[in-house]
């Protein structure tokens, strides 16, 4: 709490601070600080106050950590109205959308997944900021669109590759930013597959796809010729035993399963 609060008073001085938190799940400590100050200060002065203030945190499952350091909160903090949620799943993205965040006036909540640091890839010599909220189209695809955040971008490949064996070509589309949402882009995946999948690692039961399934009933329902399907983590703390872990947390193996349930519809 003190450490975000001092990168607050930081940023609302006319500094663009970042701040690091070791795991997201110490983010739980720091709430008083991220929801009721940093998330609010620029409405509450009728916008004389700036809070350009970077958060960054890891965590994640697929490293036996335990309950208490592998969690996946993005969800909580899409929830707050004045905070911005970016969760980058590429070596260029992550570069991009944390030069974004850093000159954006407004409070960013980065999340990094720590499986993900090794991945490599082309990242341009030329630093090009990625705007935050718009998606990327990972993956073209026609019979169904996948949308995945963090690990389950990654996942969602390998599941893809394995449909495309089965005839099934898949789109994958990376939000990259969960709020604000690039809600549009979405749109027209599905306008153009006609069926979807929403695929994360946190908790399935209120997470961040429940609400991506929400806008595409509001927003594409009339394009779609199946009901859409979530894949996520089973609604338990995540154990040590890597066994237990990785039959908790959603597999490759479950993202195609996804994927031939909803083509398999009528």
């Amino acid at each position: 709490m003190a450490i975000v609060g001092a990168g607050i008073g930081a940023a609302m001085a006319g500094m663009r601070p970042v701040v690091e938190i070791m795991y997201e799940d110490f983010l739980t400590l720091s709430l008083e600080q991220i929801v009721n100050q940093a998330a609010k200060h620029r409405y509450m002065s009728g916008g004389q106050l700036k809070v350009p203030l970077t958060i960054r945190t890891q965590g994640g499952a697929g490293w036996s950590p335990g309950a208490q350091h592998a969690q996946q909160l993005e969800a909580w903090l899409v929830h707050v109205p004045g905070l911005k949620v970016v969760f980058p799943s590429t070596p260029e993205d992550v570069r991009g959308i944390l030069w974004s965040a850093i000159y954006d006036d407004n409070p960013v909540i980065v999340f990094e997944h720590r499986l993900l640091y090794p991945v490599k890839g082309e990242v341009p010599e030329e630093l090009v900021p990625i705007p935050i909220g718009k998606a990327r189209t990972v993956r073209a695809g026609t019979d169904v669109t996948v949308i995945a955040t963090g690990p389950l971008v990654h996942r969602s490949l390998d599941a893809a590759k394995r449909a495309e064996e089965e005839g099934i070509s898949v789109e994958v589309i990376d939000p990259r930013s969960l709020q604000p949402l690039d809600e549009d882009a979405l749109v027209a995946s599905v306008k153009k597959t006609n069926r979807v999948v929403v695929a994360h690692e946190a908790v399935e039961r209120m997470g961040f796809g429940a609400e991506v399934a929400a806008v595409l009933q509001y927003k594409a329902f009339d394009w779609l010729d199946a009901p859409i399907e979530r894949v996520g983590a089973k609604f338990a703390p995540l154990a040590f035993a890597p066994a237990m872990e990785q039959f908790v947390v959603p597999q490759p193996a479950d993202v195609l399963a996804a994927i031939k349930k909803t083509v398999a519809r009528a």
